[in-house]
């Protein structure tokens, strides 16, 4: 885990440790963040910094989960969205990774919107749909 706030780098460390995964917070000032990186098999990145993490960071074969979302200016003075992983570098030796814009974002809404539609429903005594 690239990260450590209470937004994520923390409640995501949790869910891993749940699932009985070893798990290590990291931040963008821990010492060889590269090698520690490059320990993981699973990579979560949510360190707020556009495309820090590079593919030379990476494990061949390991997954990456990209949390960032950054708008960077372009050369022509509009603006992009990219993560905190430099998508380019890191597809080339990771198994899996997820994209920026495309990725983490939409689950999170979906995740969040199913939630509600169950609270809801428990809260007006309707039978929750599955």
């Amino acid at each position: 885990m690239v990260g450590r706030s209470n937004i994520v780098g923390k409640p995501m460390a949790a869910l891993l440790l749940k699932e009985s995964c070893t798990v290590t917070i990291a931040h963008s000032r821990t010492r060889d963040l590269p090698g520690e990186c490059r320990q993981a098999d699973i990579l979560v990145a949510a360190v707020g910094r556009p495309e820090m993490i590079k593919g030379d960071w990476i494990k061949p074969g390991a997954t990456v989960i990209d949390v960032g979302i950054n708008r960077i200016e372009k050369e022509d003075g509009s603006t992009r969205l990219v993560g905190d992983v430099e998508f380019s570098s890191v597809s080339e030796v990771a198994g899996a990774i997820t994209p920026v814009p495309g990725g983490v974002g939409p689950m999170t809404i979906a995740c969040l919107l199913h939630n509600t539609l169950q609270q809801a429903c428990r809260l007006n005594g309707i039978e929750v749909p599955e």
